[in-house]
């Protein structure tokens, strides 16, 4: 099979790509397991496309329930080298309204029951994770809001280019206390699902970038009402049709120049365990990932 480059993770909302043709399922098994749901492939204006649905098509998975190393295991299977994260979150700053727009840089990790590594167990490396999200495909993502702001209603929605995401377990929302706690430390979104998935896409160095559509004001804003699951499905609708056209952008930008990303080369300096000193079992359970360094 010929290798996918785009990847997309589709969040609350989005359970399926519009346009594509030529549709494949894969149902995929992994050495981490089997993914939240098979994966769709097919072309969008020519260029291939990987879909995987981060819940399952019947978002029948918690947060915590789903295998996120399956799941960005799966992709690399399929060659993907670039993956865009569509995440429904919550808005921890005043100047971000719910149905904005943000692309965050930076993430803060409060989960406390996903194991966050395709490693151990025989194999040690120590991918870096200072700069989470590749700047040249966050561009890519912005380019292509300001290309979709042309087509459709955009009134009124903003785009924020930059801002840290903090992640919590869930599958509560955060208490009153919680919210300001996660304003105090100066994040701008929350959410429950891009760790570890962030740090996994790093480590099988895939380029990675979170397109977060606000829905709601989390629990902290006293002028408004606090997050409920029926709130946030209310914005999901409109989130999801803007995703879509914002994401058909960015697939023909990617297909057309796809960006040069040091996450790319993210194990060669973070490999620690030389594949010739690791067990056969090791090697087959990692071959995906460390093809290129055995």
């Amino acid at each position: 099979m010929t290798p996918i480059r785009i990847g997309i993770i589709g969040g609350s909302g989005l359970y399926s790509m519009d346009g594509l043709t030529g549709l494949q399922e894969h149902f995929l098994s992994t050495p981490f397991g089997t993914p939240s749901d098979a994966v769709i492939t097919g072309q969008l204006q020519g260029v291939d496309v990987a879909f995987l649905a981060r819940h399952g098509r019947n978002h029948r998975l918690i947060p915590s329930e789903i295998p996120f190393r399956a799941n960005i295991h799966a992709l690399k299977q399929l060659g993907v080298q670039y993956v865009i994260s569509v995440s429904a979150v919550g808005s921890l700053r005043k100047d971000i309204a719910p149905l904005d727009i943000v692309l965050p840089g930076q993430f803060i990790d409060l989960t406390r029951q996903r194991t966050g590594t395709f490693f151990g167990q025989g194999a040690v490396a120590h991918v870096s994770m200072a700069d989470p999200v590749c700047p040249a495909l966050s561009q890519v993502l912005a380019e292509s809001v300001a290309a979709a702001r042309t087509q459709g209603d955009w009134t009124g929605v903003r785009l924020h280019p930059a801002g840290t995401y903090v992640c919590i377990e869930g599958p509560a929302f955060s208490t009153r206390a919680e919210s300001h706690w996660y304003r105090s430390l100066r994040a701008s979104v929350i959410g429950m699902t891009n760790m570890p998935e962030a740090r996994l896409a790093r480590e099988a160095e895939m380029a990675y970038a979170t397109l977060a559509l606000v829905t709601d004001w989390d629990s902290w804003n006293a002028e408004q009402a606090c997050v409920t699951a029926e709130l946030a499905v209310a914005n999901l609708n409109a989130n999801a049709q803007r995703a879509k056209a914002v994401l058909q952008q960015a697939i023909r930008r990617l297909g057309q120049n796809p960006p040069v990303s040091t996450a790319h080369d993210a194990l060669r300096a973070a490999l620690i365990t030389p594949p010739a000193v690791m067990t056969p079992e090791v090697k087959a359970r990692l071959e995906v990932l460390i093809r290129r360094y055995a």
